[in-house]
């Protein structure tokens, strides 16, 4: 190697001494350069203050549209005037972060409460991005006129901007807790936040709270604020998990889109989603749940079409006929952002903004309060250092107009305006100030009626300031403001949640989680359609009317089983050939009220001529159950432990062994010592304690438990459980009433009966019967006939009559040939009117 290129060359000691260069260890000017770079990013780029809940672009954005005067009733104005203001006075970066940053305050899917109004394209959810900035145009929006209130006041203090031409506020006054409003986001140096937009009504009811307790819990607080509330809308599945966070300033929920299964015309079902989690970009959601199909991931779907437009989100999943839509949607949830998770990290800038700090919920307020209390305090010194200014001046003219004569007299001798001033001083001790308002004074000041102006004003203004020096001196007064500042901004910019919070944590998928427990309809046809419909389907009418459809049925088929229920339970489906079969209610199709509904073998794995007989809900009647009792139609009885039925295969389990000629129709869960009632087509009734019964096995075929005569048979069992209970006897052609069981002495089983009804051609053979319990009487009677009508009333419409007792009209039938298939028991909706049939049954048949 050269000498020219020797190392030696370079030797520090070999430089020629300078004064100016001073030594340094390099290790320690890189900690200390990447420090200063680390502060600096969090301070000026990536955080938001915890007072205004602002990022210095954020703040500059909105200081430089007020300076503009382009406030919510301005004209827009082209966004590149905004951003040219913004980067040539405040903010020393490109155009197109400062542009960027604006376009997110304009966004409805974005931001919970926008700060700026835009015309033009400012992006959508699906992730295109916004017009050019000389193409669209901003101003504020109406809500931020409350960040910067009182400005002007010396609210806050004002800092030089990069190059010390212009001033710039260091924070904004804030009437609003933006940092909980609108949340924020930020990649720092070493840390990052994440705070979740919420409800401005929660958070203002919090921090009323908060500020009449000053001591108050964080869990005290959590009665007000329930949870994030996002823009996207969806649905927010947590509970310890939310305390946690906000316990915290960490933690992680879930947030669902909403979705609903609707039928369609063509028999179909479909998946609807209207709300997506926030965040998510719906083109990748919809594209993701396409490549899903593609790979045959997820199988079932037969179109996807996104059909929304600006009045919302509407995806739109069509499914086969066979398949399970709430199994699909559940597999939606499991393999897609339609599901998705947002983690809580609420760190924020403190101690004027100089300190970030992890903050949890009752923190993030009280800095708030105390950023108001200052922002209160400021304002109402510099009220008062003008409403004195202003006094003094008043109190000069006012002495002024005292002695008119005089001050005329010494001005005219003055040589000049300074030389008046100074003899106006010297004369009567006036001050620079009122010497200057009294030479400034007008001619017209003397008139009787402006001399009382000033009087008024004077004592106007000494008014003003004893309030606000009574301000200054008590802290509750300032705190009383506060509290009615809030009360305003509520009462101006409350709303409702867009996002809904299910109070459960989501361990695992289950389609529970995503459908919700509605109270539902479940029919079933001869020929084996089942579908669920809403029970308010069905708006109770008047006694006697003529129903409204309630099944679009073929020729020849009509309902058989009808029967009120959740989407949560589970169901027990027996059969006409004794087996049993469980199913939950959700996954059951739900249809329209006058839908025909899905077959049966789509969800049961029944034989060619097995039907479905009987439907037990055994999740809300096993409490107390020890037994399935069971009768068929030749008047057989059986009671099986219910234990012996926990366990149901796919393929079905044999519930009874059933006799030649008979079929399994009724089943229910008995304690072992209740009373079992039997009632016949051709009016005869028993009623005998189940005691008599022994529990047999699965495989057994059971004993007699009514003697039926020719051709009889038995077309309702049902239990007794109180004394105080009665029996309801619907007819053929519509004729009912009820009876009280006392009027039905007890008897062995395996006896005759008695009459339950006088059965003539004007009543028809018995359709049906149900035991009446005392607490029955705010349920809704449903009856059900042959081709497909339905009526709903209430059961006290219903008269109690003797047993041999035709009964009054409950549903007239509309052909000859049309009878009552089944009944039902409903509880009674309150708040439903009992509209006259005869009025509003035509119109609904039309829906």
């Amino acid at each position: 190697m050269s000498d020219e290129l020797s190392p030696q060359l370079f030797n520090a000691a070999d430089l020629p001494v300078n004064p100016r260069i001073k030594g340094q260890n390099i290790v320690h000017e890189m900690e200390t350069s990447y420090l200063d770079y680390a502060m600096s990013v969090i301070v000026s780029r990536a955080l938001p203050d915890v007072r205004d809940g602002l990022k210095p672009v954020h703040r500059r954005i909105l200081f430089a549209m007020h300076k503009l005067g382009i406030t919510s009733g301005a004209k827009f104005v082209k966004s590149a005037r905004v951003v040219g203001e913004v980067i040539g006075k405040y903010h020393p970066h490109g155009d197109s972060s400062v542009y960027d940053a604006m376009v997110r305050l304009a966004q409805e899917f974005s931001m919970r409460y926008p700060l700026v109004k835009g015309q033009g394209n400012f992006g959508s959810i699906d992730g295109d991005g916004a017009a050019a900035m000389r193409y669209t145009e901003a101003k504020m929006a109406a809500i931020t006129a409350e960040m910067l209130a009182d400005l002007e006041k010396e609210t806050v203090n004002f800092v030089d901007n990069y190059d010390g031409s212009f001033r710039e506020p260091s924070v904004l006054p804030a009437k609003l807790p933006s940092l909980l409003l609108n949340g924020g986001t930020g990649i720092a140096v070493g840390m990052a936040t994440n705070i979740p937009p919420h409800n401005l009504t929660e958070i203002f009811q919090a921090l009323k709270y908060l500020l009449a307790n000053l001591d108050a819990s964080i869990e005290e607080l959590l009665q007000f604020v329930k949870g994030p509330d996002f823009p996207t809308g969806g649905i927010i599945y947590a509970s310890s998990t939310l305390r946690v966070a906000y316990n915290t300033g960490r933690g992680s929920i879930v947030i669902r889109g909403r979705a609903s299964v609707e039928e369609m015309k063509n028999g179909k079902s479909a998946i609807i989603i209207t709300e997506i989690p926030y965040q998510v970009n719906k083109a990748t959601l919809v594209e993701k749940i396409a490549d899903l199909v593609r790979e045959k991931r997820i199988v079932g779907i037969t179109e996807l079409r996104d059909e929304s437009n600006r009045e919302g989100i509407r995806v739109v999943i069509e499914v086969k006929k066979d398949s399970f839509p709430n199994k699909i949607l559940n597999q939606l949830y499991q393999l897609t952002p339609l599901q998705s998770s947002f983690g809580f990290n609420m760190v924020t800038l403190t101690e004027g903004g100089l300190q970030p700090k992890l903050l949890n919920l009752k923190e993030i307020l009280e800095e708030f309060i105390a950023h108001r209390f200052e922002v209160i305090t400021r304002r109402t010194q510099y009220d008062l250092r003008i409403a004195e200014e202003r006094a003094h001046i008043l109190e000069g003219l006012n002495r002024a107009l005292d002695h008119i004569d005089r001050i005329i007299a010494v001005i005219r001798s003055s040589s000049n305006k300074e030389q008046a001033k100074l003899d106006l001083i010297a004369e009567f001790q006036f001050s620079e100030i009122q010497a200057d308002a009294i030479l400034a004074m007008r001619l017209q000041t003397l008139a009787g009626l402006e001399r009382q102006k000033i009087a008024d004003e004077l004592a106007e203004k000494l008014g003003f300031i004893k309030e606000c020096q009574a301000i200054l001196a008590d802290p509750q007064l300032v705190r009383n403001i506060m509290d009615q500042e809030f009360d305003e901004i509520l009462k101006k910019y409350g709303d409702e949640r867009k996002t809904e919070i299910i109070g459960q944590e989501l361990d695992r998928f289950d389609a529970t989680d995503v459908i919700p427990n509605e109270e539902m309809v479940v029919s079933i046809s001869l020929r084996g359609y089942i579908k669920r419909v809403p029970a308010n389907t069905y708006t109770p009418q008047n006694r006697g009317g003529k129903g409204i459809k309630g099944a679009q049925t073929e020729d020849e088929d009509y309902i058989t089983n009808l029967f009120y229920t959740k989407n949560h339970n589970n169901l027990l489906f027996f059969t006409s050939l004794g087996r049993c079969f469980r199913l939950a209610v959700y996954e059951i199709p739900q249809a329209s009220r006058t839908a025909r509904g899905q077959a049966l073998p789509n969800f049961l794995n029944l034989a060619g001529d097995e039907k479905i007989t009987a439907v037990l809900d055994v999740t809300s009647k096993q409490e107390g159950g020890k037994y399935l009792f069971m009768a068929t139609n030749g008047g057989t009885i059986k009671k099986t432990p219910l234990e012996d039925f926990k366990n149901v295969r796919r393929n079905g389990l044999i519930a009874i062994k059933l006799r030649p000629g008979e079929l399994l129709e009724w089943v229910n869960i008995t304690s072992g010592e209740d009373f079992i009632m039997m009632v016949s087509r051709e009016g005869k009734s028993i009623k005998f304690n189940e005691s008599e019964v022994r529990a047999m096995g699965r495989p057994a075929s059971g004993v007699r438990g009514i003697k039926l005569r020719g051709q009889d048979q038995v077309v309702e069992m049902d239990v007794v459980k109180t004394d105080k209970a009665a029996l309801l006897v619907v007819m053929e052609n519509g004729l009912g009433k009820t009876t009280d069981l006392a009027e039905y002495r007890e008897q062995g089983r395996g006896g005759s009966g008695v009459k339950v009804a006088n059965i003539t051609n004007k009543t028809g053979k018995v359709a049906g019967a149900k035991i009446i319990n005392e607490n029955d009487d705010a349920h809704d009677l449903m009856l059900i006939s042959k081709e497909g009508l339905i009526i709903r009333t209430p059961l006290k419409n219903v008269p109690t009559q003797g047993r041999a007792t035709q009964g009054v009209i409950v549903m007239r039938m509309k052909t000859n040939t049309d009878k009552v298939s089944s009944l039902l028991l409903i509880p009674h909706q309150e708040g439903e009117k009992e509209g006259n049939l005869e009025e509003i049954a035509p119109a609904l048949e039309l829906n």
